[in-house]
């Protein structure tokens, strides 16, 4: 089996080869990648090995920018010590997820996880599992954000959130008890942490929870008004373009 192993500190790349090793034998370490660049060059000119093992934080970048420059067909494995970008990871061909420090014990199951799935003949068995380990990673995700407040980092339960906006280039997390926070992230990446099956996009503005909304409102030229228990700056409108996706999204997800 030919491993790669994208990891630009040279300790925890030299003690995750010692380990695999460990763990299988059989293994040959082809290529130890430290960069965004070395990995985009490595991977245009050789051939896909059985497995990558990809740490996320390179020093010239996200590893997720790899993807935008080659085409990377082999199983995945994403090492990081950080939790926030699951999702975003199972985007690409993933079939774990190893929180640093790893262990003989992790890595033992993201080697049985690739033998189970590249044992199947049946490709539509293998998209199977790949949809049940997105949606097992969606329901643990980021239940918490931690939130600066003066001096302190405060926990915050997605559960808690009504709504979440922008406004003069600041976002700002609204609670159910009306409480409001300044977070240093887009809706854009925010949306990459949230549940989409419990937050909409509503228009550029806006990302509302669908615990927070009391009803819609048809409005001007086919358009939809949300309105929510907690007070909003503005009237949030859906426009017409999304208007079918958000009626679909509040229906199928209505409990």
């Amino acid at each position: 089996m030919k491993v790669v192993i994208v990891e630009d500190e040279i300790v925890a790349a030299r003690n995750l080869k010692r380990m695999i090793e460990v763990v299988d034998g059989s293994v040959k370490i082809v290529a130890v990648l430290q960069s965004v660049e070395e990995s985009v060059d490595w991977f245009s000119k050789n051939s896909p090995p059985d497995i990558v093992f990809m740490d996320i934080h390179l020093a010239d970048g996200e590893v997720f920018s790899v993807f935008d420059k080659v085409e990377i067909h082999s199983p995945i494995v994403f090492t990081t010590a950080y939790d926030e970008y699951a999702l975003k990871a199972f985007k690409v061909n993933s079939i774990d997820y190893l929180l640093k420090p790893i262990n003989n014990e992790s890595l033992e199951k993201a080697f049985e996880k690739l033998s189970l799935l590249t044992s199947k003949q049946n490709n539509n068995e293998l998209v199977s599992k790949i949809v049940k380990s997105i949606d097992s990673m969606k329901s643990f995700y980021k239940r918490h954000f931690l939130i600066p407040h003066k001096d302190k980092l405060i926990p915050l339960s997605v559960d808690e959130i009504a709504y979440i906006y922008t406004e003069f280039k600041i976002t700002r997390i609204v609670c159910f008890n009306e409480k409001k926070f300044v977070l240093d992230s887009s809706l854009d990446e925010l949306m990459t942490l949230l549940n989409p099956a419990y937050f909409f996009r509503a228009n550029r503005q806006y990302i509302v929870s669908h615990r927070a909304i009391v009803d819609l409102s048809v409005w001007f030229g086919g358009k939809l008004a949300v309105n929510l228990l907690v007070e909003t700056p503005e009237r949030i409108i859906v426009s017409r373009a999304r208007n079918s996706d958000f009626k679909n999204w509040y229906m199928d997800n209505s409990r």
